[in-house]
């Protein structure tokens, strides 16, 4: 039990500076708790549970309690452990935030973190996030499931009605839903990398398209969002081989089968991840150079205007000199003849520049 600090009353520190601390209100388990369920022979037993009563209820009928919480905090989990038999190190996992995926083993009980993803609809050529992670943490017994989720992309309501309706599956016990989990997990890394690939596909189109807007930024961003996602999938890949090639973990024959097609699947979009990399570094490699190409088209440009614009200014300069006996100074059409001789000249360099590509 938590102990709650006692303050003075409030007449005590009538008119006076001093500012009470804050009261700590513990709040309830159940809060935290998004479901509750026993499940015996695949099916799920009718009414509400608290998890005290389910994981009796549970054990009283030969079957398994499935718990499922969202971002508990540490009394709340306490309560979790103390129920369900949890050991400390464990709990710590649960509560600690951005971790690698791991797999840990306390006696008959696994303890599988798998990092969730999500992709987060954006602009091409835009600099925010794009990948958005979160945590999911499984404790299995030999008659519990505990599933604890950290964000808000992550929830599971989907697997379980999924697995409700196959009452087969459903009995094979917590390892058919630490299989569903996992299953689940990476289905959304391949739904991401998917929306990943269609983004890199995209910039690529964009940045051979002449005047595309794709900045070196934007694909910086992507490469960055990458890296991330690439921290959150690979890991899991040696856990996974644990779960489906390991006998003595506490997984049934069966389930460990499953397992082994959800590592493979793992394994293919873990590599489809890696090749995103390359893939971006040759982007950003073909986006400095066409700066390069476009910085040296511009100096062309420039260059080429800067010697059109040097026929007149030399010209004046020369009649714009202090001497009283020079050519055509005098002359009727010696004003014209300039315009002619500038107007000519500019033009010949101009359309030699034009058929040299320079302008």
């Amino acid at each position: 039990m938590v102990k709650v600090p006692s303050f003075s009353p409030l007449s005590s520190l009538r008119g006076s500076s001093r500012t009470p601390a804050h009261r700590f209100i513990p709040v309830p388990t159940a809060q935290a708790i998004v479901d509750c369920a026993v499940y015996v022979d695949g099916k799920r037993l009718s009414g509400r549970f608290t998890h005290e009563a389910a994981l009796a209820r549970a054990r009283e009928e030969h079957g398994f309690v499935w718990v499922g919480l969202h971002d508990p905090d540490r009394t709340q989990m306490a309560d979790i452990a103390e129920t369900f038999g949890l050991h400390p190190l464990a709990v710590e996992y649960a509560l600690e935030k951005h971790q690698r995926p791991k797999l840990e083993r306390y006696d008959d009980s696994l303890l599988l973190l798998l990092r969730t993803v999500s992709y987060v609809e954006h602009e091409l050529n835009s600099v925010s996030e794009i990948v958005e992670t979160g945590e999911i943490i499984v404790f299995t017994g030999p008659d519990f499931v505990v599933a604890v989720r950290h964000g808000e992309h992550s929830g599971l309501a989907e697997v379980r009605k999924a697995l409700e309706e196959d009452p087969t599956q459903l009995a094979l016990g917590p390892g058919a839903v630490l299989h569903a989990i996992a299953d689940r997990v990476v289905d959304s890394y391949i739904e991401v990398a998917q929306s990943v690939e269609d983004d890199i596909d995209e910039m690529e189109e964009e940045i051979f398209t002449p005047r595309s807007r794709v900045t070196v930024e934007s694909i910086y961003q992507l490469k960055r969002e990458v890296v991330e996602l690439r921290r959150a999938v690979n890991p899991l890949a040696a856990p996974l081989d644990q779960l489906s090639h390991k006998p003595d973990l506490p997984v049934p024959k069966e389930v460990r089968r499953y397992l082994r097609d959800v590592a493979e699947q793992h394994a293919a979009v873990a590599e489809r991840i890696n090749d995103f990399d390359e893939a971006l570094s040759a982007l950003i490699s073909a986006a400095l150079a066409r700066i390069g190409v476009q910085q040296n088209t511009d100096m062309r440009k420039i260059s080429a205007w800067v010697a059109i614009a040097a026929v007149p200014t030399m010209i004046a300069g020369i009649y714009g000199m202090n001497f009283d006996h020079m050519p055509e100074l005098h002359q009727v059409w010696g004003y014209p003849m300039v315009w002619v001789l500038i107007l000519a000249i500019c033009t010949g360099l101009f359309f030699t520049f034009r058929r040299n590509k320079w302008l």
